[in-house]
């Protein structure tokens, strides 16, 4: 007598709908405004470099009725682009690397305490951070100096700026202080320590600086228009003031000029752009 068998499958339970997340679909929204906040002035810039000056007095928001690149040529010729980038770069390399270099060999021994009152220093560098900036006494000592109207001198105001500093400070006391001993027991002097080991370990931190400092000097605008008089040592940001005449501005070539003024910048942020995050957020836990 054979016994017949019959499974019986039971039906396949399905996955919970994972609930709706209102908290991720918020941030997101608020994410993409704050997104269109920042891109959208550049997206307006772009629009008004491509319109012709006709075109834009008719309607500055509408787009362009055909694309005028005769304003990035323009722009090149009337602003003097290759003299003045050229000064612009050279002051942005020379100050960015002057400045580097002497704010790792301050910023090590603060951070690390090898100096009296290491503590005082750095507040004081984070009060000066909310101070302006002293111009009356600053023109002055430019003029006792001789260094006033002098590309040497120029670059020199740039090698001061607290931000920087507190950044490497931080970063700094988040290496290992087993290294400095492991160093010093090898016979390892201070400046071969801080040029071949801590130097390569703060590169996140110095990529960081070096961005936020050339950036700052290539749209400084206030500091030549007060210390260079001379063209020949205009940056492209005082030479960009040609585009203002007596009875208006020509807004599309001004505009393709900003967009050309602000490439190389873009590509430096683009290039260093892992180490930025990393450099600022190296120092987040320890203070």
């Amino acid at each position: 007598m054979s016994t017949i068998t019959t499974t019986v499958e039971k039906p396949q339970s399905r996955a919970p709908a994972r609930p709706l997340r209102w908290g991720r679909i918020f941030s997101y929204i608020t994410l993409g405004l704050i997104a269109l906040i920042y891109l959208g002035p550049l997206l307006m810039l772009v629009n008004t470099s491509l319109k012709s000056m006709p075109d834009f007095m008719k309607s500055a928001t509408a787009l362009p009725s055909s694309l005028n690149l005769d304003n990035f040529v323009e722009a090149w010729e009337k602003a003097n682009f290759l003299r003045y980038l050229t000064n612009t770069l050279i002051y942005t390399v020379a100050a960015t690397v002057l400045y580097c270099i002497t704010a790792v060999f301050v910023a090590f021994p603060i951070s690390r305490g090898y100096v009296k009152g290491a503590g005082l220093l750095l507040t004081l560098y984070v009060i000066a951070l909310f101070l302006p900036v002293a111009l009356i006494p600053q023109f002055q000592m430019m003029l006792a100096l001789g260094l006033y109207n002098n590309p040497f001198g120029y670059v020199m105001l740039f090698l001061v700026n607290p931000i920087g500093i507190v950044i490497l400070v931080n970063y700094i006391k988040t290496l290992p202080i087993e290294l400095d001993e492991a160093a010093a027991m090898d016979g390892c002097g201070y400046f071969r320590f801080v040029t071949s080991i801590a130097l390569p370990l703060m590169q996140p931190a110095i990529a960081t600086v070096a961005v936020l400092h050339a950036i700052g000097i290539w749209n400084e605008l206030i500091l030549p228009t007060i210390y260079l008089t001379n063209k020949d040592y205009y940056p492209i940001t005082r030479g960009m003031i040609v585009f203002q005449g007596v009875y208006g501005s020509d807004w599309p070539t001004l505009a393709a000029a900003v967009l050309i003024m602000t490439l190389p910048m873009i590509v430096l942020f683009l290039a260093l752009q892992r180490y930025i995050v990393s450099g600022l957020t190296a120092g987040a836990v320890k203070g």
